[in-house]
């Protein structure tokens, strides 16, 4: 048999169950072989024989184009062509799993034999967005080239820009987008009332004290799609109207005004921070002057006003007590005056007061010659 082949010309090939052949004689594409004994034309070894494994199941060969102009009908049996147009993306499945993603203007060929082969094309010119049961699939099968997601917690919005336009906003949740050809950006927003500090602002008070205020005020956002339109950062632009507001009040009034003022300094600044906050989506909720900060010097000599204002208070009131204390006593002595008996009873008083605090007590001619001797009632 060897023998007879070599006479005729030919070569016996043997192919695989799992294996295809592409055979060449003298250059030119015979065909494609499947299993089984092949008997190939091979006069003074002018064949070339390419053998492909199906299970790479992709068909990478220089003779692809020879194969599909030549012989059609076998390429197109043997074979499967995936081919995406201009703004196209096209999901390939192979048995029932993704097996790849197609770009736009991109060819795939395989083994049509190693499927069953499946395919979902998408127009990205139309729809950008992932449906969300494809997206969980091309996450778990790894197939990211082409895809991005973006996560939108609970109390945020994103708004969606294709190609520096705002086309929509996107709800909490978690959303896939085909990334080809576009540029594509989710700014989240978060609608959340939030707080801004503004720490340490210098200012110069109507009678040229230098002071600091620390500011705060709460906000949320209400029209996420004109914050983010309207201004490059809004919080910043809300931190710079506080500046200036606070700026232009403070300035206007002396350290005592705004020290005796500050519940309505806030009222009078918070109300055009409010309008001009308000015409860029942010509402703002409370503005309040937190702090008041003078410089060591001022806060000395405060510190002596202060102290000098209690003790001319402390004074006025020891002044005060003095003079009861005297009209107390003035008016108990007109009483004694008036009525002898009264003092009497004073004097006994003062006696039993002095004897609760004497250990030993000599009496002399007497309890009554000592009742005699300190005191000496006159008959009423």
């Amino acid at each position: 048999m060897i023998f007879l082949d070599k006479i005729l010309g030919r070569k016996r090939v043997l192919v695989k169950e799992n294996e295809r052949l592409v055979a060449l004689h003298k250059g030119t594409i015979l065909g494609i072989f499947g299993p089984g004994q092949q008997v190939l034309p091979n006069r003074r070894n002018s064949l070339d024989v390419f053998r492909y494994d199906l299970t790479s199941p992709v068909f990478a060969s220089v003779y692809e184009k020879a194969l599909f102009e030549k012989l059609p009908e076998v390429a197109e049996y043997h074979l499967t062509v995936f081919r995406t147009g201009v703004g196209e993306v096209a999901v390939i499945e192979r048995d029932g799993a993704i097996y790849a993603i197609l770009g736009p203007s991109q060819k795939l060929a395989v083994w049509t034999e190693a499927g069953p082969w499946k395919e979902m094309r998408v127009d990205t010119a139309q729809e950008l967005a992932v449906d969300p049961v494809l997206a969980r699939r091309l996450v778990l099968a790894r197939k990211l080239e082409f895809l991005v997601n973006h996560a939108v917690l609970e109390g945020q919005v994103g708004l969606l820009f294709v190609d520096g336009t705002y086309v929509r906003t996107l709800e909490p949740g978690m959303h896939a987008f085909w990334n080809v050809g576009k540029a594509l950006q989710v700014k989240i927003v978060d609608l959340k009332r939030q707080s801004l500090d503004v720490a340490g602002q210098e200012l110069l008070t109507k009678d040229r004290v230098t002071i600091r205020v620390n500011i705060s005020a709460d906000y949320r956002v209400v029209d996420p799609v004109k914050a983010v339109g309207s201004v490059k950062d809004f919080a910043d632009t809300l931190y710079r109207a506080l500046q200036l507001a606070f700026r232009r009040t403070l300035g206007t009034m002396t350290l005592d005004q705004i020290l005796e003022r500050r519940v309505s300094i806030n009222a009078e600044a918070a109300e055009k921070v409010r309008e001009d906050m308000m015409a860029i989506g942010v509402e703002i909720a409370d503005i309040e002057l937190k702090d008041v900060i003078l410089p060591g010097d001022m806060r000395e000599i405060l510190n002596q006003v202060v102290a000098a204002e209690k003790q001319a208070e402390a004074n006025v009131i020891r002044r005060r007590e003095e003079t009861n204390a005297t009209r107390s006593l003035l008016n108990t002595a007109k009483v004694m005056a008036e009525h002898p008996v009264m003092l009497r009873l004073k004097e006994l008083e003062a006696l039993e007061a002095i004897a609760g605090k004497v250990d030993n007590l000599t009496i002399h001619n007497g309890t009554s010659g000592l009742m005699n001797d300190l005191v000496k009632l006159r008959d009423i």
